[in-house]
């Protein structure tokens, strides 16, 4: 493939994206053949309003003209690039600022036939822009066996989004550079698939024609008569008379109620009413002085043990004595009575407690 063949089929590959009237140029981008994959994308980068065509050239016989100009053609890649003009300034505005690009033209020539390449194909002399990398030195000139259109090889096609060839449109027709206009599509019909006229019976006989419409017209005519007939009988019917609707009477009422206004109503005390005990009641409720009082009977209180006894004769004994509660311990009786009282089962304590603070 080459761009001349992408450039005549871009009509029906791209339609409304490819507009034939913008001004198109040709430039030469020499770059390290290292980056080579990066130009390959480049397009993916940039927004553009038009298609852009690269295609990639390698020297091969011709590199030695090249090499007489003192360039080494092994350490650089040669693209060439057919974009449209307005897409210029985009594609090229990363390389030169960030990159530091550097812009010159170069001559394209065609390579002279002492050399006798075998598809050698003679095209006249163009000089071009050229946009290189800054390790590359400057070339003057750049030998072609065949147009630069013509080169054969993979090329590259970077499609615009549908928003910048809007944009790429519009500032095309401001500028006045192309409109893009839809070219109307002609297709013949062969005679063999043309329409035949139809002719039908009615134009084949007039005669005939002309008996059915006075036929289809006294149809016509019966018909209007009749129903000029029968609206006429429903006009005379008589419609039955008609009665007056009847009014449903409110009934008056014989005494009106006028209401007072808030301040003419009659004041009424609060007074209780007496409530009047029935019979009954009266009987139920019983007299506060026929009701016995309950006498209330002491407990009996319960009986001392023999051993609880004699302990407290012991301590009441010892406190009249004047002997204090904690010298009561050293008293010989005090051992054998408390032997005694818990073998009965008799708790001492409490009651020593209860004595001594009654003292």
């Amino acid at each position: 493939m080459t761009i001349g063949q992408l450039t005549t089929e871009a009509v029906s590959r791209w339609g409304e994206i490819w507009d034939e009237k913008a001004a198109r140029m040709l430039v030469l981008l020499m770059c390290p053949r290292k980056e080579r994959k990066i130009m390959e994308l480049h397009g993916d980068m940039v927004e553009h309003g038009q298609p852009v065509l690269t295609v990639f050239h390698r020297p091969r016989q011709e590199a030695q003209l090249l090499e007489k100009q003192g360039f080494n053609p092994r350490d650089a890649s040669f693209q060439f690039v057919d974009l449209s003009s307005p897409d210029l300034g985009p594609w090229m505005q990363h390389l030169i600022t960030n990159e530091h690009w550097l812009r010159s033209s170069i001559e394209i020539v065609s390579v002279p036939f002492s050399m006798n390449l075998p598809s050698q194909r003679s095209f006249e002399t163009q000089r071009i822009l050229c946009f290189r990398h800054p390790s590359l030195p400057a070339l003057e000139k750049y030998y072609l066996p065949f147009p630069p259109n013509s080169i054969p090889g993979k090329c590259f096609v970077s499609l615009p989004r549908r928003q910048a060839a809007e944009l790429a449109r519009q500032q095309a027709e401001v500028l006045g550079v192309g409109r893009l206009e839809k070219k109307p599509t002609i297709t013949e019909i062969p005679a063999s698939q043309k329409p035949t006229p139809i002719v039908t019976s009615e134009a084949a006989d007039p005669a005939a024609n002309m008996d059915d419409m006075m036929d289809g017209f006294s149809s016509n005519m019966l018909a209007e008569m009749t129903n000029d007939t029968e609206l006429q009988e429903q006009e005379n019917v008589a419609l039955p008379p008609s009665t007056p609707p009847v009014v449903e009477q409110k009934p008056v009422a014989e005494h009106a109620f006028i209401p007072l206004p808030p301040g003419a109503a009659p004041k009424q005390d609060n007074i209780p009413e007496p409530v009047e005990e029935t019979p009954d009641e009266a009987a139920m409720i019983p007299a506060s002085e026929s009701i016995p009082i309950p006498e209330v009977e002491p407990e009996p209180e319960p009986e001392m043990s023999e051993i609880e006894k004699e302990f407290r004769e012991l301590v009441t004994g010892l406190l009249a004595a004047g002997v204090q509660p904690s010298d009561m311990m050293d008293d010989p009786r005090w051992d054998s009575i408390t032997e005694r009282a818990s073998a009965a089962g008799f708790e001492t304590w409490p009651v020593f407690l209860e004595l001594a603070a009654m003292e």
